[in-house]
């Protein structure tokens, strides 16, 4: 479950947000006010982090309680899919429309991430083992998740020169289009309760 998370490539796209948008053309938004590209990237880095994703994490926790995890699971994850396509589609466009589409797609992939995809499975390891080996399972599913972020982390740049970013994107969708399947098929008789995924 917390391999899932790496394969949607947040962590890379975390990690390497202001090389992305640069890739995406993202200094043409701000050329107007003498930034260089990788200052508008880093810029537009920051503001995403303080401004978009904190007050996600507040929104997330109502409808978390009131609809319960697998229905804002499956929300989020169908958003993340989304905006992957968005951004696989928006490369096709080489102008302001291409960064302003890969900006705002950006900024709503952290977003919806951090809403439900990003704690929910978490979440999940911390509920669906026995009291007898959670922990020892919730370690192996850290250990899991680390092993996955480098992995992420090491070959996004590698993926970015051979492939491009929207073969990458296409990665990353084909990753969250998997979970989003295995959830839906998982939690469909669940009520709107914790999917059992299987590990």
């Amino acid at each position: 479950m917390l391999s899932s998370k790496c394969v949607s490539g947040i962590n890379g796209v975390l990690y390497y947000t202001p090389q992305i948008l640069e890739q995406a053309g993202v200094a043409i938004l701000l050329s107007n006010l003498g930034l260089s590209s990788t200052s508008a990237s880093i810029l537009i880095s920051a503001l995403t982090t303080l401004l978009m994703m904190l007050p996600s994490i507040g929104i997330a926790m109502r409808p978390m309680d009131a609809t319960g995890r697998t229905s804002l699971l499956l929300t989020t994850l169908s958003v993340l899919t989304g905006t992957l396509l968005v951004l696989i589609f928006g490369q096709l466009v080489r102008s302001v429309v291409n960064a302003t589409i890969s900006t705002i797609s950006v900024v709503v992939y952290f977003c919806c991430f951090v809403m439900g995809f990003g704690p929910i499975p978490n979440i999940l390891c911390s509920e669906i083992f026995p009291t007898c080996v959670r922990g020892l399972c919730i370690a192996i599913c850290a250990l899991t998740f680390w092993i996955g972020d480098i992995i992420v982390t090491y070959t996004l740049p590698i993926m970015l020169i051979s492939i491009g970013l929207a073969g990458v994107f296409a990665i990353y969708a084909v990753g969250v289009h998997h979970f989003l399947g295995v959830c839906a098929l998982e939690g469909a008789g669940n009520k709107g309760h914790a999917p059992r995924i299987h590990l």
